[in-house]
């Protein structure tokens, strides 16, 4: 017999347990969740996302009519993308759970397409619909040809150190338990050769990612962000692709330089195409800038790091550069300073408002002007985001040379000349994978969306194909070059409302995945 105010409840009954009362007293009973095994007829209250903390779990159920109980394991964990179970439509407790202009919408699954960009490709690629699978063409012997998947996987720590960015989620969709099942079956999905992976937590990524990735047969390597911040960067590749010719962390802290006081990271692999040997290995870099839209100084630095780094490891002994690829959160939105520099190689900083490098910062208040030079001589790095050869090495050459005095301070008038330029560069050819508006309507894609704001912060950059760049007289030859074969559409915000924005169900990032393939010729 159950007690009095148990059997008020009717037919849908529960064990007595201590906070049913508060989860269900008085709840819409016609709001039902639906799971494996039950019955039609038997709803089960929904609990709402106010009422049902991060780590309850609920009690075994059972039946009328029934000689034993029937005990499901109801875990967010055990869930999947399928038709298996059924969210019933939310029914808001509070205005401010999510943004008015956001409200009452359904929920569903976001349908994103295959973008061809080389039309003769369109034959030999399949739409993923079951599964995206590389067919090489008879007559495409010659090309090397593989896919990149960025992604920005929304560390656990970061989702509930900013609860406030996901008012509009239900509570059992931010568990890890139920996040990481649809993270896996993305990538599972996506089957890319290559993964550029952002806000990944290391006790997850020690445990769980690094074991089941590979299973998949990818290798991976991770860089931990410095200081007390407990995610960071992993680039994973198939091991039945590439070979791990080098891998280079890249630190942007600097204890000895105020400017940098931050805990981003970056990560550089250089990978050998299997099977051949002749071709030109591929520079791979994965990074997260910082988030801060007011500190453009610290972006712009910590960009430049990572370049040097870049151009270290891609510059080969006969003088060429191998192709690049550069993935990651940039923080920066398109047309933006940051990107813009990015993209075409330069950027003059002079007058440049700090807020104003990132696109992210609306208010003109208060924000002071970009110095110059914006980092000090100190960090070795010259305006040209390469690594600087150490000033005492040019100072023991010239004595070897026996240079004059006079010389030598001419040289030091133009060194510090230069070192007081407003004028960035780099010396690589590089193009976004995506265009980052809808040609038809002009209407913005998004990669990122949540409870404050929709927005592109993620990029795919890649060295476009053969080409010769004059840097200062100076002849940079490209090896190969990449070919942009195909991309995965990206979505609009009003797209991603109508699914209730990320997280959501099926998509557990409040990042969406970019995914790209490219051709190198052999």
């Amino acid at each position: 017999m159950l007690p009095y105010h148990l059997q008020n409840l009717g037919r849908d009954r529960i064990t007595p347990w201590d906070i049913s009362q508060r989860f269900c007293w008085n709840r819409h009973i016609s709001s039902c969740m639906r799971w494996p095994g039950n019955d039609s007829w038997a709803p089960y209250p929904y609990f709402s996302s106010q009422h049902c903390p991060l780590n309850w779990r609920p009690p075994c159920l059972f039946l009328p009519n029934r000689n034993q109980f029937q005990q499901w394991n109801w875990r967010p964990d055990n869930f999947t993308h399928t038709s298996l179970f059924h969210l019933s439509s939310y029914i808001m407790d509070s205005e401010e759970d999510k943004p008015s202009s956001k409200r009452q919408k359904t929920q569903g699954v976001i349908k994103r397409h295959w973008e061809y960009l080389c039309q003769h490709n369109k034959e030999n690629l399949k739409i993923l619909g079951d599964k995206h699978v590389d067919q090489k063409c008879k007559d495409e012997k010659e090309k090397f040809e593989f896919s990149v998947m960025s992604y920005n996987i929304l560390s656990q720590d970061l989702l509930e150190d900013n609860s406030y960015l996901y008012r509009h989620c239900r509570k059992p969709v931010l568990i890890w338990g139920f996040r990481f099942p649809n993270i896996l079956r993305e990538i599972k999905h996506m089957d890319a050769d290559i993964l550029c992976l952002q806000e990944v937590q290391e006790d997850h990524y020690r445990k769980e990612i690094k074991p089941n990735l590979e299973s998949l047969g990818y290798h991976c390597e991770y860089k931990m962000r410095t200081g007390r911040k407990p995610d960071g960067c992993a680039i994973c590749f198939k091991c039945s692709k590439f070979t791990l010719l080098s891998a280079n962390p890249v630190e942007f802290y600097r204890r000895d330089i105020p400017l940098l006081d931050r805990d981003n990271v970056g990560l550089v692999l250089l990978l050998q195409p299997k099977f051949h040997c002749t071709v030109s290995p591929i520079c791979v870099a994965n990074t997260h800038l910082l988030y801060n839209p007011r500190r453009g100084d610290i972006k712009l630095t910590q960009l430049a790091m990572l370049l040097a780094e870049i151009s270290s490891v891609a510059h080969q002994n006969d003088g060429t550069v191998c192709p690049i690829i550069i993935c990651g959160d940039f923080n920066s939105v398109p047309g933006s300073p940051l990107y813009s520099f990015i993209k075409e190689g330069k950027l003059n900083y002079e007058g440049l408002a700090i807020g104003k490098v990132s696109g992210q910062e609306q208010s003109p208040r208060g924000q002071r002007i970009l110095s110059i030079p914006i980092w000090p001589p100190s960090l070795g790095i010259s305006q040209n985001c390469v690594y600087e050869i150490p000033q005492v090495t040019r100072v023991e050459k010239a004595e070897e040379d026996d240079v004059t005095q006079k010389q030598l301070e001419k040289t030091e008038v133009l060194v510090a000349a230069k070192k007081l330029s407003s004028n960035l560069h780099h010396h690589f050819s590089l193009s976004s994978v995506y265009s980052h508006y809808f040609p038809n309507t002009g209407i913005p894609e998004v990669t990122t969306c949540h409870s404050k704001n929709a927005v592109t912060v993620d990029y795919i950059f890649y060295s476009t194909e053969k080409e010769t760049i004059n840097t200062q007289g100076t002849e940079v030859a490209f090896v190969g070059g990449l070919k942009l074969l195909g991309r995965l559409s990206l979505l609009t915000e009003e797209d991603l409302w109508t699914v209730n924005g990320l997280p959501n169900e099926n998509n557990s990032s409040d990042h969406l995945p970019l995914l790209a393939k490219f051709r190198l010729d052999l």
